[in-house]
């Protein structure tokens, strides 16, 4: 009894499968991680009958299939999951010899579904763009190499000197990347669909890869993210708070991060397009995180990309100017002549940004340490500091803040004609010293007479030591 019944609930399954469409195989030898999808989400439509569980498990066989535009529509998505299981592969391409046929396969399997999605001849549904996004995923999100300086132990990070790194399975990846760049892309992507799987984890398994030494890559990522902003309105607040804990890692935590130039560029196109006024949460990530990363030791690899986003910021509201001027004056690096002329550099865009308002509220500690840059012995830091009288707008600020500014900097210009080893630097503070004389003679005379007083003064106290000291070799002399 018990033995009919089971062959009776077998012949009712059997029923039941030859009501579903059969799967297309294309006199191909059969894929056997594919299978068949009985609780499709559409039910009765031919294209989603496979399952997508079969991606990244396969058993390592590819095979050659037919192009997807040589065969009907009504099979093609049949092929082209079979077409993602075979992308999915995975080779060992530190060695060119080995699987060189599987791979070629895989590489003209890549640059067949990037046409596919470039030309837009056949719109993917909802179980393609899984499939597609899985496969992609499987592809980049892996663990990265080592770095080069933890291999070799070097403390350099001068990008300039060390060997670039470059991946061996880059040809691959390369047309992964490309293939999710035109995916994101594509005027026929659905973002609503889309946006269930870019989501907010795979958007952090990006930002991950931005770590990668191999600088095409961060440059691929960079364009993608950038574009993943644009075109998902959903997760722009998500991007911006992760690329911010991106920085809070590098900062307070490993001091070592290889996409910190990649990330300022996406930001600094972001923030070009904040409105006004500006939100309180922009601006305390201006002063918890940019403002910050001018202390890393390796800031001038990215140094120029974060003066672009410090600019911007100022451009768009006047009033941050303050607050950036004293963010760096407190970051100022004391022995680091290289990064000092940085900071100089910078300065000089966010003041050309800058209203007289906001100027005065930051002139005095700004100028103390414009004073200080002109007596460096670093002939390369008082050339920096004293090329402001070149720009107009800062001398214009200057004019009109002659009265506070030119007494403090009066003695760094005259001890820098006097005793500055470098001529070149001694003809720059003479037309300096000129250009204030003939801005306000009589102030210049004025200063000129407290600096002799001062420099007398001086003199009768050294005097006054040098007596006080020889007064007491006698009295030791003397043994009294």
């Amino acid at each position: 009894m018990f033995n009919k019944i089971r062959k009776k609930g077998h012949r009712k399954a059997s029923k039941s499968d030859g009501a579903e469409t059969p799967i297309p195989t294309n006199n191909a030898a059969p894929n056997p991680d594919v299978t068949v999808n009985h609780a499709s989400r559409t039910a009765g439509a031919p294209s989603q009958l496979l399952s997508l569980d079969c991606l990244g498990h396969g058993s390592g066989v590819v095979e050659v299939l037919p192009l997807l535009k040589e065969i009907p529509l009504s099979e093609r998505h049949a092929l082209f999951i079979r077409k993602l299981q075979i992308c999915c592969a995975s080779f060992d391409f530190s060695d060119t010899l080995k699987n060189a046929r599987e791979k070629e396969i895989k590489r003209q399997t890549l640059n067949e579904l990037i046409e596919l999605v470039q030309s837009g001849s056949s719109k993917m549904n909802e179980i393609m763009q899984e499939g597609l996004v899985k496969m992609i995923s499987i592809n980049v999100f892996r663990c990265l190499p080592p770095a080069m300086h933890e291999n070799t132990g070097s403390e350099s990070g001068d990008p300039d000197e060390d060997e670039m790194f470059t991946d061996p399975s880059w040809p691959h990846l390369q047309l992964v990347y490309e293939l999710l760049l035109r995916y994101v892309v594509s005027p026929d992507m659905d973002t609503k669909i889309a946006k269930r799987y870019l989501d907010h984890s795979f958007v952090l398994k990006l930002l991950d890869l931005f770590d990668s030494e191999d600088a095409r890559e961060r440059e691929y990522l960079k364009t993608i993210l950038h574009r993943i902003y644009g075109k998902f309105m959903v997760h722009r607040p998500f991007i911006r708070k992760a690329i911010n804990d991106v920085f809070y890692r590098f900062l307070f935590e490993t001091e070592r991060h290889s996409g910190i130039c990649e990330l300022l560029e996406i930001l600094g196109s972001i923030i070009n397009g904040f409105a006004l006024p500006m939100k309180e949460e922009h601006k305390l990530f201006l002063v918890r995180a940019l403002i910050p990363l001018h202390k890393a030791k390796c800031v001038a690899s990215y140094h120029q990309q974060l003066s672009y986003c410090i600019t911007q910021f100022v451009e768009k509201d006047y009033r941050l100017a303050d607050i950036v001027i004293r963010g760096l004056l407190k970051y100022w690096p004391v022995t680091n002549c290289g990064k000092e002329v940085l900071f100089l550099g910078e300065l000089e865009d966010v003041l050309e940004a800058t209203q007289s308002e906001e100027f005065r509220r930051c002139m005095v500690p700004l100028f103390r340490q414009v004073a200080r840059s002109i007596n460096s012995s670093h002939f390369q830091v008082a050339e920096r500091a004293l090329f402001w009288w070149n720009n107009e707008h800062i001398v214009s600020l200057i004019a009109e803040n002659r009265h506070t500014i030119l007494p403090i900097i009066f003695e760094a210009l005259e001890k820098n004609i006097k005793c500055h080893w470098n001529q070149a630097i001694n003809g720059l503070t003479a037309n300096v010293r000129r250009m204030f004389q003939e801005m306000d003679a009589e102030l210049f005379e004025e200063c000129q007479r407290q600096y002799e007083e001062r420099e007398a003064r001086a003199g009768s106290r050294e005097e006054q030591r040098v007596l006080t000291w020889k007064r007491l070799e006698e009295a030791a002399a003397n043994g009294c």
